[in-house]
C-alpha cells in the first residue's frame, strides 16, 4: 500500500543505533553458475545473452540487525559475486512484494521464479557484487511478522546487508571499488528510497551512494491512503494495502481491533487469515467511520504512521532516476510524480522522472530492468 510522510529534510528517516562492530553472522555458498546458465535465465529478455560477462557465485549471509521494536535480530539475504579480481561495485538490490505464502521467493533461498535468481543475476553478472536483502520476515527471520513498506526497517535492514556484504568481501579478499549503486521495485522500490535516504542522512562516512533507481514505489503513502479511502473505482489489490494498515497498527502500536478499520464479515475473516479475500470495493472494506476520520484529518495516530512512511519530499544529493508505469493501477503514478517534484522543489538537481508510457505495475518490470540499469551503467 502507500501512504505517509517524514518529510523534513533534515529529520533523518531512522536514528539508526550505534551498530555494534560486526553484522555478519555468517556465509554459505550456494552455488557457482556460468555466463550460459545466467543467460538462459531471462528467455524474455533477448539481450542477456550479450549483457552476461562473469560467471557469478552466489552465497546466503546471515546477519544482525534490528526489528522495528529496537530488538537485535538475525536476518538473512544473498550476495552475489562476479568471479573476476577486478574491484566491483556494491550493489544493493531491494525486492518487491512476497506474500507469506511465497516465501521460497526471498532472495537467500536462491531459486528459481525469484527477482534475484533472473534478472538480478544476469545484473551481477555485467560487474555488480549485488546485496539482496530478504528483509525481515523471510529466510532466517521468518518467524517474526514482516513489516510491509514499514520505511525505516526496509532502509535498516538493507543497510545492514550492505554492512554484512563489506565484512564478507574483506574476509574472503574480494575486491570492491568505492562505488555504491540501489535498486528495486514496487516494496524494492519504496524500500530502494527509503535505503538511499537513510544511507545519504546517517551512513555516508561508511557508504556514498553513486546511483539509485528506484521503481514504482509507494513514497507518498499519506495521499495514497487518502487515495484508497475516496476510490469509487473498483481496486484489485485491497488485500496489499490491508496488509499496510495492519502493519502500521503494530509497529506503531496503534492495536486497534480489526472491527475498527473492516466492516464486517471482513473484520473476522481478516482477524483469522489477514491474507484472505477481501472485495474490490473500499467502502465495502473500510468501515465509514475509519474512513471519514482518515479522510478529515481526526485520526491523528494513523496519520502519524502515513506521515512516518512518506519519504517523497526531501533532497538526494546523487543521482536518482524515478522509474514508473504511466498507467499503474497498483501503485499510482503520482507517487513518483509527487516525490520528482518534491526532491526538484529543493534543489535536487540530479532526480530525472522516466515514466514508462502505457505501463501497468506488472507490464512495467522487464522495461524497468532494463532501462534501470543503463541509468547506472552512465555512473559505473
Amino acid at each position: 500500500m502507500a501512504s505517509s510522510s517524514c518529510t523534513k529534510e533534515d529529520t533523518p528517516l531512522a536514528q539508526a543505533p550505534a551498530a555494534p562492530e560486526t553484522h555478519l553472522v555468517s556465509s554459505t555458498l550456494l552455488g557457482e553458475y556460468s555466463t550460459t546458465m545466467l543467460a538462459s535465465r531471462v528467455p524474455e529478455i533477448p539481450l542477456a545473452g550479450a549483457l552476461v560477462r562473469y560467471p557469478i557465485r552466489a552465497y546466503k549471509l546471515t546477519y544482525t540487525t534490528r526489528n522495528p521494536d529496537g530488538q537485535m535480530v538475525a536476518a538473512s539475504g544473498v550476495l552475489l559475486v562476479p568471479v573476476t579480481t577486478q574491484a566491483l561495485p556494491l550493489l544493493s538490490y531491494q525486492h518487491g512484494t512476497i506474500r507469506p505464502d511465497d516465501e521460497s521467493r526471498a532472495p537467500s533461498y536462491y531459486r528459481s521464479g525469484s527477482e534475484v535468481y533472473s534478472a538480478v543475476s544476469v545484473l551481477a553478472s555485467t560487474g555488480y557484487i549485488v546485496s539482496a536483502p530478504d528483509y525481515i520476515g523471510y529466510g532466517v527471520s521468518k518467524a517474526l511478522p514482516h513489516p510491509y513498506e514499514h520505511a525505516a526497517s526496509l532502509a535498516s535492514a538493507s543497510l545492514d546487508m550492505l554492512r554484512a556484504a563489506k565484512e564478507f568481501c574483506q574476509k574472503e579478499n574480494v575486491a570492491l571499488n568505492q562505488k555504491n549503486f540501489l535498486l528495486g521495485y514496487s516494496e524494492g522500490g519504496f524500500a530502494t528510497m527509503a535505503l538511499h535516504k537513510l544511507m545519504q542522512e546517517t551512513a555516508a562516512d561508511e557508504f556514498t551512494v553513486t546511483a539509485s533507481a528506484p521503481g514504482a514505489g509507494a513514497y507518498h503513502k499519506t495521499a495514497f491512503a487518502r487515495y484508497i479511502l475516496e476510490s469509487t473505482q473498483p481496486l484489485s489489490f485491497l488485500s496489499t494495502y490491508v496488509w499496510v494498515l495492519d502493519t502500521y497498527n503494530r509497529v506503531y502500536s496503534i492495536n486497534r481491533p480489526y472491527s475498527y478499520h473492516f466492516n464486517q464479515p471482513w473484520a473476522s475473516q481478516l482477524q483469522a487469515n489477514p491474507f484472505g479475500e477481501v472485495p474490490t470495493q473500499a467502502s465495502q472494506l473500510f468501515a465509514s467511520s475509519f474512513r471519514a476520520s482518515v479522510l478529515n484529518n481526526s485520526d491523528t495516530q494513523m496519520l502519524a504512521a502515513f506521515r512516518d512512511n512518506d519519504i517523497y519530499d526531501w533532497k538526494p544529493t546523487a543521482p536518482l532516476a524515478l522509474f514508473h508505469g504511466t498507467a499503474d493501477d497498483y501503485v499510482p503514478y503520482f507517487n513518483s510524480q509527487d516525490a520528482y517534484n518534491a526532491m526538484r522543489a529543493r534543489g535536487a538537481t540530479q532526480v530525472e522522472l522516466r515514466p514508462i508510457q502505457g505501463g501497468n505495475h506488472f507490464s512495467s518490470v522487464t522495461v524497468y530492468t532494463l532501462e534501470a540499469l543503463g541509468f547506472i551503467t552512465r555512473y559505473y
